[in-house]
């Protein structure tokens, strides 16, 4: 059994309002609170009237329920929510959430399409255009560019050193082992960037990649989906894209929409640079057939 302070140390700031309560919580707030706990990928991005209709109680229960857990606003509430959704996410606690939802099939697709909205939307009102194009200026600046991501963020690296690379940056997305990437971190030094990709608990690698570039003195930069998890901690900046979705695989639609973000910034901070590379691209492309035609 672990010790107090350890135990607390492991908890996220929603659970540790819930444990400090104590007394201030009755049965019934109690129960509320584990309901909204259990399902948090269905609830945090939910207001309090959406909340209480889906927990079948009046908007002012989920006020004074909050509130006696030390919250003034409910916006303060939800954010500690979603951080508290984000350590508890694996494939396995998504798809056996979502069993439980009485839904059709034809319904958990459409229920799957609106929380990419909602991830969109959210990345929308919370992007930070300055931060993206401070980004691109470390991209221009930098020798090389190390992008990790691993598994399904895979697609999300790949996708991302291919923009830079036909811009005319030396980007890279590291597949395979270990070995394979955390060598390629050694070789970066101060005149380089790692970019690390991942979300939720995020995964061991990515964050060993980042965290041995920070040691390097390597300029770090994380795309992830909380100002929580490992990769944001490390990182020297970062930015946020929800990948919350009913489906077990997770939602990559706002990662993918914020690395083209990162993409358009890196093009038209050099216009006249990526327009004469695009342009001999083209006239490449031309010349070695590389479209299909009848």
């Amino acid at each position: 059994m672990r010790p107090p302070k350890e135990r607390r140390q492991g908890q996220t700031t929603l659970e540790r309002r819930f444990a400090a309560a104590g007394e201030n919580l009755n049965a019934s707030r109690r129960k509320l609170l584990r309901l909204i706990l259990e399902n948090t990928a269905d609830t945090f991005f939910l207001s309090s009237r959406e909340l209480a209709k889906r927990c079948e109680v009046d908007a002012a229960t989920i006020v004074r329920t909050i509130q006696a857990l030390g919250y003034k606003k409910y916006a303060e509430f939800t954010a500690d929510l979603r951080a508290h959704f984000v350590t508890q996410i694996t494939p396995y606690a998504v798809l056996k959430a979502a069993s439980k939802e009485k839904r059709t099939v034809a319904d958990r697709i459409r229920h799957a399409m609106d929380m990419d909205l909602r991830n969109l939307q959210a990345l929308q009102s919370s992007l930070n255009a300055e931060k993206i194009i401070a980004l691109s200026k470390q991209v221009k600046r930098a020798r090389r560019i190390l992008i990790v991501g691993i598994d399904l963020a895979a697609g999300l690296s790949w996708h991302l050193a291919y923009g830079l690379m036909t811009l005319g940056f030396a980007a890279e997305a590291p597949v395979g082992s270990t070995g394979n990437v955390q060598r390629r971190v050694r070789t970066l030094t101060r005149e380089d960037l790692l970019i690390a990709i991942s979300f939720g608990q995020c995964l061991r690698d990515t964050v060993e990649a980042a965290l041995r570039a920070k040691k390097l003195g390597v300029p770090t930069f994380g795309v992830t989906d909380s100002e929580t998890t490992p990769i944001a901690r490390i990182c020297g900046d970062s930015c946020m894209a929800s990948v919350a979705s009913p489906s077990f695989g997770g939602s990559y639609v706002a990662p993918l929409s914020l690395l083209g973000t990162i993409l358009i910034a890196c093009a038209h901070t050099q216009t006249a640079r990526s327009l004469e590379l695009l342009r001999r691209s083209e006239v490449e492309d031309l010349a070695d057939h590389r479209w299909y035609h009848a």
